[in-house]
């Protein structure tokens, strides 16, 4: 946790410690007003991320780690030429 003293721009509270070292002071919510925009936004309808399925795309592509099929992707792929299966990727991570 970070120390300091910084203005909420919201309600204009007072912060004094954060989780990250601020590059900017503008922006900055205290934790109350953090979540009260966060539970704003999921009455919204918004998902809040992690429950929501994520789409993939289908395709027929090949491995550059270890050239196995890969035919189910989280995402569209712009550049083949470095795409890696599942075990690969998180062999590359590791």
């Amino acid at each position: 946790m970070h120390q300091g003293h910084w203005t909420c721009s919201t309600c204009g509270g007072e912060i004094t410690e954060l989780p990250f070292e601020p590059k900017r002071t503008d922006g900055l919510t205290c934790r109350n007003c953090f979540m009260k925009k966060r539970d704003e936004g999921s009455a919204a309808g918004s998902t809040g991320g992690s429950d929501a399925p994520k789409p993939r795309v289908e395709g027929s592509w090949t491995c550059s780690g270890c050239g196995g099929a890969i035919t189910s992707l989280p995402f569209t792929p712009r550049d083949t030429s470095n795409l890696k299966c599942m075990d690969c990727f998180k062999k590359s991570r590791a």
